[in-house]
């Protein structure tokens, strides 16, 4: 009876652990500063990562180094180096879906989760740990992210982020186009899931946020994405208002993008499915009807 009990345990326990898995993708660029921190960060999690897998996207500086000797202690640790075709935003997320596909390609062990981090993030030791415990006990969030700063968001953050492979098994890829990020968020509620951020789950970010890009691609990407022009006004009033979270000066520079941006026919600059526009478009214009309608009850 004891053995039988014991090995109840044992399975149980093979489950949790299972349950539990996860890797990691990093892309990086000239970060000799930053990187081996970010890393760092990753190797202490109190449940580690079955492996990490780092995009080195043509660094000139010391990187590569840094890179290497962290690699002769940590036999999990991939990395995956690119030409020097110069600094492109455009390419952080087909370096996703490299890493994503050396992973498949490669046999790498089946995890129930991914986790995007960046070369500019370091995250408390048990960051995953409060993440997959959350992910675990409702297994309808298919996306969800910690909290840096003192801003409390309702959407996952784009560093931090853990997908759930049986959601992303869906997609197969993340779709290599301005908006990524959000489509994703946006696909969650087409299939069926859900996303959140848990505040306890903390992480810091090194570099100041918005610092390459000045938030164009905000704007930009809610054109891509099809997005409300009313939505659009809201959220642009509200960060005016507040100064957060991306300051005052980040709300005029996404404005201007979403009015101004002009998409390409083809590749990352190119609009969305028109099917997908429309469907994010119209669930913005019911969300706007019911706060409306909410507001005008409550000044009867």
């Amino acid at each position: 009876m004891s053995d039988k009990v014991d090995d109840i345990l044992v399975m149980a326990g093979e489950a949790n652990n299972r349950m539990s898995r996860y890797f990691v993708i990093v892309t990086c660029r000239n970060s000799q500063s930053e990187i081996e921190n970010a890393l760092l960060s990753l190797q202490n999690q109190t449940i580690q990562p079955s492996y990490v897998i780092v995009i080195d996207d043509g660094s000139t500086d010391k990187t590569p180094a840094v890179l290497r000797k962290l690699q002769e202690s940590w036999p999990s640790l991939y990395v995956m180096t690119n030409p020097d075709l110069g600094y492109d935003i455009g390419r952080v997320v087909s370096n996703w879906n490299l890493a994503i596909t050396f992973a498949r390609e490669n046999n790498r062990p089946e995890c129930d989760y991914h986790m995007i981090a960046t070369d500019d993030t370091v995250y408390k030791p048990d960051y995953a740990e409060k993440i997959l415990m959350y992910m675990k006990e409702d297994d309808k969030v298919g996306v969800a992210s910690g909290e840096y700063g003192d801003e409390k968001h309702i959407t996952p953050h784009g560093a931090g982020r853990f997908i759930r492979t049986s959601f992303f098994d869906r997609l197969n890829l993340y779709p290599e186009k301005m908006g990524y990020e959000s489509a994703i968020l946006h696909l969650c509620g087409f299939y069926g899931y859900t996303y959140n951020v848990f505040a306890d789950a903390r992480f810091e970010h090194i570099r100041p946020l918005g610092k390459n890009h000045h938030f164009s691609e905000f704007g930009a990407s809610m054109r891509t994405l099809g997005y409300h022009p009313l939505y659009v006004l809201g959220r642009t009033a509200l960060y005016l208002a507040r100064g957060k979270p991306i300051g005052r000066l980040g709300a005029v520079y996404m404005l201007y993008h979403y009015l101004f941006f002009r998409a390409k026919r083809h590749g990352y600059y190119s609009l969305f499915d028109e099917k997908f526009r429309r469907a994010i478009k119209r669930q913005q214009g019911e969300l706007i009807k019911r706060r409306l309608l909410g507001r005008k009850r409550n000044w009867k």
